[in-house]
């Protein structure tokens, strides 16, 4: 009995390896007109079963019955986005993991609107100035 599983499995397993590679989970880079290269990156989730048994028989031969499954779910995670200057950008598809995500990518667009805010104060009052000593 040993052996016939062992033979399912493998062969199972060989068909489940050519369809699940690196090229399923980071796809073939693909290049715009402009020469941005786009590289899509998937999230692979594969189940697996087999299973069987020797039947018992009154002929002199061993029976084997015997049976394998699986399931394979391929999602698209992000693409990787590689623009001609060699600015490299990650876009993520869905929504995010949490709000704390949120917030800590909000981070950096906060402090630019606050240094911007006080850097409209600082051209003001110098603006200011220059008009009254020009006076």
């Amino acid at each position: 009995m040993a052996e016939h599983l062992e033979g399912l499995m493998s062969t199972s397993m060989e068909k489940i390896r050519e369809l699940v590679d690196v090229n399923t989970i980071i796809g073939e880079p693909v290049t715009s007109p402009d020469g941005t290269v786009v590289i899509p990156v998937s999230k692979v989730s594969f189940g697996f079963v087999s299973g069987g048994s020797d039947i018992p028989s009154t002929a002199p031969k061993e029976v084997f019955a015997g049976g394998s499954g699986a399931g394979i779910t391929i999602k698209p995670q992000a693409f990787i986005v590689i623009k001609t200057d060699g600015d490299v950008k990650l876009l993520e598809l869905g929504a995010k993991d949490s709000a704390v995500d949120s917030l800590i990518e909000g981070v950096p667009g906060l402090i630019s609107k606050v240094k911007d805010m006080f850097g409209k104060k600082g051209d003001e009052e110098e603006t200011e100035a220059e008009d009254t000593a020009e006076e």
